[in-house]
């Protein structure tokens, strides 16, 4: 068994991991690196793969090539449609004759990545439900399980694959959310089964290691969300609310709320109505009858208007929660849009910036325009949909895998989960194993 780290091992995203079986090899995920590709948002309409790889945007797979692996890939398994998981695959899934396996929605949002950018891939695609299997066909045949977690985004997984070598785990990216808002809590009664056959090699994100405690449930959002809404004074103010556009979760817990303030609620923004109409097509976005969904410029500045003249009948979900160009909150602070703020307009950020530096900046510039606008601002209504220390040290726990590889993040991060792998008698470099992008593990 050969563990090839080929993105998400020095960065936080462009996540792909090339598990080598003899002359078979399975592929989990494949995602982009997403803060080159803001800084790209502005100057080109549609991507490529040659471009995404001169702004390192994709993973180096190119490896497999030189390796003499790219001809033995048999299947590419997605664990969850997050752009860092998901977003590569249309740039590069035609490189390999291999099927894609994904939960529905995270197939539903790969269409309409492809759509988006009129890519048309060869591979067979299948979706395959949370809690059901996939059999992947090589010079062997192998069972891939996709057991239903927590996180911040609709039916995501942790992969297990069953070989004669032993089980290997994919846990990129969750948390345990025993109270969720949407969907089912995580299926720890399959995790323990998987634990009594045993665990060759863990696989698990490690991008809040060193936070310590447990992520609270998506619950507490909820009651976060529901404080600055119902004790706030917003009677003459409009309401505007920046999320992430794929937490299908806390879309829903806004529109109950603003239900409740009888507001009229507008969705604006070109991933809005991604990842909203992937859920609606699947009968998994319950709220969808009760928005309004606007992306198109005409359609945009229409309801804007409307907007201009009545702020307080109106509760607006926008893009832009991380200060990116050309979003629409961004667009709103800089007045380019048929909108004006008054002093009583509430912001809301029921987000928390992801700590690239790109981000960081985007976001201290956009807070900087708000505040010559005089809005109220209210930051960091949000609850994480990460494994804090705690709930790492549960799955590890639970699991007793005899080897463990941190994954999804820098070296900083790496290190704190391999730190805490050390607290529960694991061996840096004999279990336990740090590795960068581009390397190679043999597990024996």
């Amino acid at each position: 068994m050969k563990i090839h780290t080929i993105g998400g091992y020095s960065e936080v995203g462009k996540n792909m991991t090339a598990l080598q079986l003899g002359e078979d090899v399975i592929l989990f995920d494949s995602g982009l690196y997403l803060p080159p590709i803001v800084e790209l948002e502005e100057k080109e309409k549609f991507y490529r793969e040659k471009k995404l790889r001169e702004i390192d945007a994709l993973p180096n797979d190119l490896i497999l090539d030189k390796l003499g692996l790219r001809d033995k890939v048999r299947a590419i398994l997605v664990s969850h449609a997050h752009l860092d998981h998901v977003g590569a695959l249309p740039y590069i899934a035609s490189r390999y004759d291999a099927d894609i396996a994904a939960s529905p929605f995270t197939i539903e949002v790969l269409r309409s990545l492809l759509h988006d950018n009129n890519i048309k891939l060869k591979n067979n695609i299948y979706a395959i439900n949370p809690n059901s299997s996939f059999i992947i066909k090589g010079k062997k045949s192998y069972k891939a399980e996709f057991i239903n977690v927590t996180h911040s985004t609709l039916q995501t997984c942790m992969i297990v694959l069953h070989t004669n070598e032993g089980n290997v785990v994919y846990a990129n990216d969750f948390k345990f959310d025993n109270h969720p808002t949407l969907g089912k809590k995580p299926n720890y009664e399959r995790l323990r089964e998987i634990a009594k056959q045993g665990v060759k090699v863990l696989i698990m994100e490690s991008l809040y290691a060193a936070e310590e405690g447990k992520t609270p449930s998506e619950r507490i959002a909820r009651d976060l969300l529901e404080d600055v809404l119902f004790t706030t004074d917003n009677k003459n103010a409009c309401i505007i609310i920046t999320t992430f556009s794929s937490h299908i979760a806390r879309l829903k817990s806004i529109v109950d709320f603003a239900k409740k303030l009888n507001r009229k609620i507008i969705f604006i923004g070109r991933s809005l109505r991604k990842y909203v109409g992937c859920a609606a097509k699947l009968k998994l976005a319950p709220f969808a009858k009760d928005i309004v969904l606007a992306s198109y410029k005409n359609e945009v500045e229409s309801w804007l208007r409307k907007v201009e003249k009545n702020h307080d009948k109106y509760l607006l979900v926008v893009t832009g929660h991380q200060g990116e160009p050309g979003s629409v909150l961004d667009r709103l602070a800089r007045g380019t849009l048929p909108f004006s703020f008054s002093s009583s307009d509430h912001v809301i950020f029921s987000s928390r910036t992801i700590p690239a530096p790109i981000n960081i900046a985007n976001k201290k510039q956009l807070e900087k325009r708000l505040k010559e606008k005089g809005v109220r601002i209210f930051s960091d209504v949000h609850i994480s949909g990460h494994a804090h220390r705690e709930d790492l040290r549960d799955l590890i726990t639970m699991l007793q895998p005899e080897h463990i590889i941190p994954s999804h993040g820098d070296m900083q991060k790496l290190t704190a989960l391999a730190e805490l792998a050390g607290e529960l008698g694991y061996k840096l470099g004999k279990n336990c194993h740090i590795v960068q992008d581009g390397h190679c593990l043999q597990i024996t």
